[in-house]
């Protein structure tokens, strides 16, 4: 087989999709879905264009809520497609089609629940809420006048995670179960979901505890006071 050389106009090859709720000036919340998200132990990095409402509540308040849908949530997800919950819509927004929604929560017809650590509420129905504070801002495409300013990635410090009990692994006390968490994929501005298992991972036999670093001792720390 050969490659044929393409410039895409967007690099989404498949990653999943994130409910990040925030807090809004006002202390309503904020919930905004995105996908330029990945994870490196109890850190998470989060993609997002710089004077979006889901950056500005994040840099302001310092904390977040990272809630993970399941592919079933595809169409709670797409009813919050095209609206902000900035006001007035910045205008490059307007042009695409982007309306203000103060009620995102209501919009997508999900439910708020108290989150423990952080001021942001859960998603109710997402089988994965992880509570997490804000801990470095990296401004991306400093080299490039054209997005210089406009994109940011925000490392967060993950210190709670709550998931639904369906998702964990039979047995233990700390593990998912993959055949089980089915999360919604979004690849190139299209929703999916996972298909069944294809090989073995080599991987997946290393005993968990020795993935376990200082985030996970912070987190228990948080937990216990």
């Amino acid at each position: 087989m050969t490659h044929t050389r393409i410039e895409p106009g967007i690099l989404y090859f498949g990653t999943p999709v994130v409910l990040v709720s925030t807090r809004n000036e006002d202390g309503t919340p904020n919930l905004a879905p995105m996908s330029s998200a990945f994870w490196l132990g109890w850190r998470g990095v989060l993609g997002l264009a710089a004077r979006s409402q889901t950056a500005r509540n994040l840099m302001r308040e310092r904390e977040c809520v990272l809630n993970l849908p399941s592919d079933v949530l595809a169409p709670a997800v797409d009813r919050l497609a095209l609206t902000t919950g900035t006001d007035p819509v910045p205008e490059r927004k307007r042009e695409r089609g982007y309306r203000y929604e103060p009620d995102k929560f209501g919009r997508a017809g999900l439910t708020p629940v108290d989150s423990e650590t952080v001021a942001p509420p859960r998603v109710a129905e997402c089988p994965v809420a992880m509570e997490a504070v804000l801990e470095a801002v990296h401004p991306v495409g400093e080299d490039d006048e054209r997005q210089r300013g406009s994109v940011v990635a925000l490392e967060v410090r993950v210190q709670r995670v709550h998931v639904h009990e369906e998702i964990r692994m039979a047995g233990t006390s700390d593990r998912i179960d993959p055949d089980a968490w089915r999360p919604l994929i979004m690849s190139f501005q299209h929703f999916y979901g996972l298909g069944p298992r294809v090989h073995p991972s080599t991987l997946a036999s290393i005993p968990e505890r020795l993935y376990r670093g200082p985030d996970i001792e912070r987190a228990r720390a948080v937990a216990e006071r």
